[in-house]
């Protein structure tokens, strides 16, 4: 087997937010998580911030946050202290652009629950095409403008019916 010895698969998934209690509100009252537990601050100490995390050794981490959302990857939610941080996230063509796609069992009861908290859905949802059909998809924001996806293929996708390999799937 050629690759990375070892890898057994995505433990999580971390980013920074700009105000880590409007991210818990977020994250618990909105999507459903569980927060597990916390860390920090951690000041700034010689070095260590750009040899460890790429960031610049002036920074602070003020605090980080795990969560548990469901059956899928945890969220580890930074809060930073940073002179030179970036505000606006990143958009999707955007070098570093990202989004984190949540599966649900019913689509258009999870975008009318969206919309009843107040959450911006982008468009209505879509039916994917070829491989994906099958799937049916909408993004939505964060209060602080982090993309997220909510996706559903409850009798599954077209690749699979051929498919010696398939991709991990939240609802087995």
């Amino acid at each position: 087997m050629s690759g990375l010895p070892g890898l057994r698969g995505n433990d999580h998934i971390g980013f920074t937010v700009p105000d880590i209690d409007e991210a818990h509100a977020f994250f618990v009252d909105v999507l459903g998580c569980v927060q597990i537990y916390r860390l920090g601050p951690f000041p700034s100490q010689g070095t260590w911030m750009s040899e460890h995390l790429n960031v610049a050794d002036s920074t602070t981490m003020r605090e980080i946050r795990f969560y548990r959302c469901g059956n899928g990857s945890n969220f580890e939610v930074f809060q930073y202290e940073a002179e030179d941080a970036r505000l606006l996230p990143p958009r999707n063509s955007d070098v570093g652009g990202h989004h984190i796609a949540l599966y649900v069992d019913d689509l258009d009861e999870a975008v009318a629950y969206l919309h009843a908290k107040g959450i911006r859905v982008l468009g209505e949802p879509t039916e994917s095409r070829g491989p994906s059909q099958g799937q049916r998809w909408v993004y939505f924001l964060s209060p602080w403008g982090m993309q997220f996806e909510l996706v559903s293929f409850p009798q599954g996708k077209a690749y699979e019916t051929e498919a010696a390999v398939r991709l991990w799937d939240t609802r087995q």
